[in-house]
């Protein structure tokens, strides 16, 4: 049941075939094969057994695929990390896992300068990339060639594979356990809806592999599939649509920054994007103008889902039927149990809203080290509650809200308390607190509201740039406002559904 098998698999049986187009050339499905092997060897050679944990801060690189898959090969722990986090993001994620290696990107490596000595944990960082390994690191050539020959290790399917980090409401990001079995279960329930992805697809992948659906659905699911992923390491909005053109991409894998950049590119309408099979969108809400805009304007129809980073990801897609629906995300895929319930936990009568709470084989194992957490959104039936709201509609998904205080920017979590917690550092805030507000390009924005000390006055770029020392951009206040006092109920806490007025 190692995920790592499944890559095994469509080697065996399309060697020649290219696994990933990068800018360097193709690679392979046999090549790819034989570097996992040999970077699996590797991590042995490093003295990792089963179950240590290796951190990957890599951009959509072939490193990345390579890392990735031999960690799991060697019966090793994968956690992704957003490479646009800060150190002190970084070192608290490395701290938490115990991560024992660390593969890092040479664009991203000097995020770890001066934390490595508060991580005993930590025997090795290796930079891929470099010509010349930074003082204390091996680069990737030095740690590959200390390895020898791959001794296979058995794995199971509720063993360990995957320890992504998601923001909680405490402020500190905290580990979702996502098993083989889990990951290969959404494998297995995307492959039944109309997006399964077929050996000739060439399937875009310029989502950031460290987020789970560009990972799971992204990469992982289309290598199983014995498709091809075109890696792009950075979006830029015509650039994409020109590599998508150029090398007959079948399927797209976006969110809704991305659509909504694109059908407002000047151009885009000169593009020959007739290659493109399907489209789909996860992470954030899809504004439906946009989505009716992409069919409209491009002839392409993209097809809506949800998910979260605890069900490995996804739960519903539009695809489930035979029409988009503009709003929807859908019905459950397969073994997926879906109800909307009240505070109680009781079913609501039909068209009220209520939380969406879930049980499948794609649902995490908990919460790393955190049973109090686990058990907060894991009731004793095995219900995982989600925390978003939603309306059912003829047994069409339709989210409404979200019924915690979450704040999704370009689909990536924000939690006003991590961002309030920095803003309470800063010398002049009395007070503060965070909200989301609608933004036309990345879903929602992160707004400030500050109450600044007696005498003090200070100016909004003033704040962000205090932000952006201890939190990554899109985490950062990009509206600050300054008032005189912020709204309480009897117990102190402030009202935000006041300042959302």
């Amino acid at each position: 049941m190692n995920i790592a098998e499944r890559l095994r698999a469509s080697a065996a049986r399309l060697p020649d075939k290219a696994a990933l187009l990068t800018t360097n050339g193709p690679v392979t499905y046999g090549e790819l094969d034989a570097r996992v092997d040999r970077a699996a060897a590797a991590f042995h050679a490093a003295g990792l057994t089963r179950g240590d944990r290796v951190a990957l801060l890599l951009g959509n690189t072939p490193h990345f695929v390579e890392a990735f898959y031999a960690a799991l090969r060697a019966g090793l722990v994968v956690v992704p990390i957003n490479v646009t986090y800060t150190a002190d993001e970084v070192a608290h994620i490395l701290g938490d896992a115990g991560a024992r290696v660390v593969v890092a990107g040479q664009a991203y490596a000097s995020v770890l300068d001066g934390i490595r000595e508060t991580l005993p944990a930590l025997d090795d960082v290796v930079v891929a990339g470099a010509s010349s390994p930074p003082m204390g690191t091996r680069t990737w050539r030095q740690f590959l060639a200390a390895g020898g020959q791959f001794e296979p290790v058995e794995v199971a399917a509720d063993d360990l594979a995957l320890l992504p980090y998601t923001s909680g409401t405490t402020g500190r990001a905290k580990g979702a356990m996502l098993t083989h079995g889990n990951l290969l279960a959404n494998h297995q329930q995307m492959a039944q809806t109309r997006l399964r992805i077929q050996e000739h697809d060439i399937v875009l992948g310029v989502l950031p592999l460290f987020h789970i659906y560009a990972l799971n659905v992204g990469m992982a699911f289309t290598l199983s599939r014995g498709a091809t992923v075109l890696l792009v390491e950075r979006f830029d909005p015509l650039r994409t649509l020109e590599t998508i053109s150029e090398h007959r991409a079948s399927v797209l894998i976006g969110a809704p920054p991305m659509y909504v950049a694109w059908v407002n590119t000047p151009g885009v309408g000169d593009v020959d994007l007739a290659c493109v099979r399907f489209a789909i969108s996860g992470a954030a809400p899809l504004p439906r103008s946009v989505l009716e805009r992409f069919d409209a304007e491009l002839g392409i129809a993209i097809w809506e889902g949800y998910g979260l980073t605890e069900t490995s990801p996804v739960l519903t897609t539009v695809a489930m039927g035979d029409v988009v629906r503009p709003g929807s995300v859908g019905r459950p895929v397969p073994d997926v149990e879906l109800r909307l319930v009240d505070d109680a936990g009781r079913d609501v009568r039909p068209g009220d809203p209520g939380e969406v709470v879930v049980r499948g084989p794609n649902v995490f194992a908990g919460y790393w080290n955190q049973p109090a957490a686990t058990a907060e959104v894991v009731d004793d039936d095995g219900w995982f509650h989600t925390g978003d709201v939603g309306i059912a509609d003829g047994g069409d998904l339709y989210l409404v809200d979200r019924k915690k205080d979450l704040i999704l920017v370009s689909g990536f979590n924000v939690y006003p308390r991590e961002v309030e917690e920095v803003l309470y550092r800063h010398p002049k805030v009395a007070e503060a607190a965070v909200i989301g507000a609608p933004h036309p390009y990345t879903g929602e924005t992160v707004r400030a509201v500050v109450v600044l000390r007696p005498g003090e006055e200070a100016t909004a770029e003033e704040i962000t740039d205090f932000c952006r020392r201890s939190l990554a951009r899109f985490k950062c206040p990009e509206v600050v406002e300054f008032v005189p006092s912020l709204p309480h109920n009897a117990s102190g806490k402030v009202l935000r559904r006041e300042l959302r007025g």
